[in-house]
């Protein structure tokens, strides 16, 4: 049997890589660079990350159904070439601020919050067709068993992107400036275009993909065997409206709204943390270190998150859903441990870089499983769709957690010691509210999850 799978799920995890990439240069960036040429607050930073949400929530509800439309290959290619643009498009920003802002530094911050904020609607409207189409293409590569597994691996670039990013953007920025760093950071997904166009077809086409590895690919159909490829064709698509009416698709979207904003927040604001509570700048060793140990952490573990349904359907004897969702509920307990992440962190910065780590690592395996049970439902022309539903909804909890932020924590700090929290004062007892809610988001989404769906039941009309 031919493996050419692992090489599709190797691409999957690139473009994941380089979205995350994308996505991070600004939160790496913006404090100690951006925030000094152009007078930024937490505030007009919240409202640029908060923004961004909400322009890739409401892409997302379209771009799933665009990829189900296009088909995965032109539909892949057409979402990365946009978020590419998008993302080397900011380095110009700069350079249009100060040439219509003039010598009035309130137009200054004014202007560049505006570009910058026109240059996030490129990137999230690009940025929305990646997960919709990785998961789609996993769906099509791989049996039901193993989809877990392999959304872990490539969905393990989300946390290799972050960890690459602190390792290279802010000395990207300090060489060379915050603007080179967009643009080479950004160049990477044209790059990815070529070895997509190259290696990609559908396993029923592709020639990679020799018959011993196709009938393993399908072995969920109701036919035994597939010899004959061009039997290999997709189920009716079910149109957008009618997904709205499925308590499976309600399980999905609350798992995507409870707990897409705690990753998101901590990928957005990890950087300013540690440089507001401890001094350490995104471009200093300490501050790199951190960050990279904290991604470190969620990169190594979260992959094997992937496998744990796998075990539990082999060798537990569960059916793919029961198996994921025990997986979940252990996952969401991981998060819990970002309760302690502030407190320990009066003795070291390491603590809360190690237990943000972990929450992090939680989040991405039960994120990989979440995902699955969408395979596990819906037939695999309609994955796109749902997969974008979920996510826009785990775009509008980013939304909400990331402007709310921002504005929480210019309060808190002007409040100072009038505003306490569990012994923190001001912007510490800020953070330490956020990372409750936090820490908790993920037990109440799968409790609900269960209520809605509370076992295994795929949709058949």
């Amino acid at each position: 049997m031919s493996n050419f799978r692992w090489i599709i799920c190797g691409l999957l995890f690139l473009a994941t890589t380089i979205n995350y990439m994308d996505r991070q240069v600004l939160s790496l960036t913006w404090k100690d660079f951006i925030a000094v040429d152009f007078h930024w607050t937490d505030k007009h930073y919240g409202l640029i990350t908060a923004v961004f949400s909400i322009f890739y929530a409401v892409a997302n509800l379209f771009a799933g159904k665009f990829i189900d439309w296009m088909g995965t290959k032109k539909g892949y290619l057409i979402a990365i070439f946009v978020w590419s643009l998008g993302a080397c498009l900011h380095a110009f920003c700069g350079w249009g601020a100060i040439a219509l802002a003039g010598a009035s530094v309130t137009a200054l911050t004014t202007i560049s919050v505006w570009l910058f904020l026109s240059c996030r609607l490129i990137l999230a409207v690009g940025e929305a067709g990646n997960f919709p189409a990785a998961i789609k293409v996993t769906a099509e590569y791989f049996p039901k068993k193993d989809r877990a597994f392999a959304t872990s691996i490539f969905n393990s670039g989300a946390s290799v992107g972050a960890l690459a990013a602190p390792a290279t953007i802010p000395l990207l920025a300090r060489a060379w400036g915050w603007e080179m760093a967009f643009i080479i950071i950004g160049a990477l997904g044209f790059l990815w275009m070529g070895l997509w166009s190259w290696l990609y077809d559908k396993p029923a086409k592709n020639k990679r993909v020799n018959q011993a590895e196709l009938n393993y690919i399908e072995q969920d159909r109701d036919i035994a065997d597939v010899q004959d490829r061009d039997n290999v064709k997709e189920e009716k698509t079910i149109p957008l409206l009618k997904c709205f009416k499925y308590k499976q698709t309600w399980s999905f979207v609350i798992g995507k709204l409870m707990t897409d904003g705690v990753w998101w927040f901590f990928l957005f604001w990890a950087p300013a943390y540690f440089s507001d509570q401890y001094g350490y700048t995104s471009d200093s060793p300490m501050g790199i270190a951190l960050i990279f140990t904290l991604y470190a952490i969620v990169t190594v573990l979260s992959i094997g998150g992937g496998y744990l349904p796998t075990y539990f359907v082999e060798k537990k004897g569960m059916n793919p859903y029961l198996g994921r969702m025990r997986a979940m509920l252990i996952f969401a307990c991981f998060p819990l441990l970002g309760l302690f992440a502030q407190p320990l962190g009066a003795y070291s910065p390491w603590w809360p870089a190690i237990l943000i780590g972990l929450l992090g690592a939680g989040h991405q395996a039960w994120s990989a499983n979440l995902f699955s049970t969408i395979g596990d439902m819906f037939p695999k022309s309609t994955i796109g769709t749902i997969t974008g539903i979920g996510s826009m909804a785990g775009g509008l909890g980013s939304f909400a957690i990331n402007l709310s932020s921002g504005q929480f924590f210019d309060w808190a700090a002007d409040k100072g010691s009038a505003f306490t929290f569990f012994g923190f004062e001001g912007k510490p007892a800020a953070y330490m509210i956020v990372f409750c809610f936090c820490a908790v988001a993920y037990l109440i989404g799968w409790c609900i999850m269960k209520s809605l769906v509370p076992k295994y039941k795929p949709i058949t009309d």
